[in-house]
């Protein structure tokens, strides 16, 4: 399962990010720390229990749940095409489905590939993961043969060729494997095109192959026309101009910025500029009172403001949600960090979470430390309203 994290991950918010061993190492410590403060979280709270969060995904979506199941069960493409015609033009809604029904593929393949290692079927003793598509990828291989036309399987197979490049970006094959994703991004545009989903795609390839600023911009252009204010565009392009990859603090700020003050009403977009500080936080904090700064606050406030603008069921909020729950209980703001543990609890596939290499473990960990927080404040499981209600 580990793997297809990873994969998942890679996508949360357009790139994988290697986290240096310091913050790894201060994350699992956090956590173990959070774990003791409170080691049963679930007393009276009704939170779900570690082992049965649901690691795929930031919130639930019951269709792809059943797609999924479905593929897992018969290994046939054709539930996979039948969702995303169902999806259409809910672009959102769209990528988010693409990027899992690629990370399922490309965990198949990993999974077939690499059958020794922890967390495969063969090393589990055989049979699949629970909810998990069959071993080798044969579907999505058999959706792009029997079907070609379908823009859905070229946008996923497209999906699919950037996380296999993305395990490995040290592999002589990394450049070759995102030439050929670009190559069927342009299939998936032709296909479709008024989508801005094979240009989102694009945005990776295009980093990954060290694409020029004028360049990038001109791809970005084609996704804005398309989908001006799709808040999964808009993380996906963030990661292009950080100090990571090809640009800076202050032009990854100004770009979040940007799209924040010019959104438009019911969008999440005013809650980018967190995903742009978390980015750039530094690795060792040596300044006392970090999370109660001012561009850290301003952040916050900025991704409460989307929140309640957007619509409840926006399919990005969730992601939003998890970043705020980490971002919260730093800051010592824990009865705001409740809040959003009731809205979310139960999925754990998003940034920061997707990050480590036990993102149940973790997101457990800081929901243990935002009860042992609310606890100190006077707060009780009978005065918290649990989560579905």
């Amino acid at each position: 399962m580990d793997a297809l994290l990873v994969l998942i991950a890679a996508t949360a918010i357009g790139g994988v990010v290697f986290l240096p061993w310091m913050r790894r190492r201060r994350a699992a410590q956090q956590a173990q720390q959070g774990l003791v403060v409170a080691s049963d979280p679930m007393a009276g709270y009704g939170f779900v229990p570690l082992d049965a969060l649901d690691v795929r995904l930031p919130g639930p979506d019951e269709e792809l749940d059943d797609t999924l199941a479905e593929i897992w069960r018969t290994g046939d493409w054709r539930p996979a095409a039948a969702l995303l015609k169902s999806t259409g033009d809910d672009w959102e809604r769209r990528w988010q489905r693409v990027q899992t029904l690629a990370g399922a593929a490309a965990f198949e393949l990993a999974d077939e590939a690499e059958p020794g290692r922890p967390g495969s079927a063969a090393a589990e003793g055989g049979g699949q993961q629970a909810g998990m598509p069959r071993a080798g990828g044969i579907w999505l291989r058999t959706w792009r043969i029997e079907a070609p036309k379908d823009p859905g399987g070229a946008q996923t197979h497209a999906q699919f060729l950037v996380l296999q490049a993305l395990r490995d970006p040290g592999s002589q094959d990394f450049r070759m494997i995102l030439e050929e994703a670009r190559t069927v991004c342009g299939e998936a545009a032709l296909l479709a095109p008024g989508s801005p989903i094979p240009y989102i795609v694009e945005l990776a390839v295009a980093r990954g192959l060290h694409d020029r600023p004028a360049d990038y911009e001109e791809l970005w252009s084609k996704v804005v026309q398309r989908a001006p204010r799709h808040m999964g565009a808009h993380l996906a392009a963030l990661p292009y101009w950080s100090e990571k990859w090809h640009g800076s603090r202050k032009e990854a700020e100004a770009f979040a910025e940007r799209a924040a003050s010019g959104a438009p009403e019911r969008s999440l977009l005013p809650a980018l500029p967190l995903f742009a500080v978390y980015e750039h936080l530094p690795e060792a904090n040596m300044v006392r009172g970090l999370y109660q700064s001012a561009v850290i606050e301003r952040a916050i406030e900025g991704a409460h403001f989307a929140l309640r603008e957007a619509p409840a069921d926006h399919p990005m909020a969730p992601h939003v949600r998890h970043l705020l729950v980490w971002f919260l209980v730093r800051a010592e703001r824990y009865a705001e960090a409740m809040e959003q543990l009731r809205e979310v609890d139960g999925h754990v596939g998003a940034v920061p979470w997707s990050y480590g290499r036990n993102p149940a473990g973790e997101y457990a960990a800081y929901r243990a430390l935002a009860i042992a927080g609310w606890e100190r404040m006077g707060g009780t499981s009978a005065g918290f309203t649990p989560p579905g209600h």
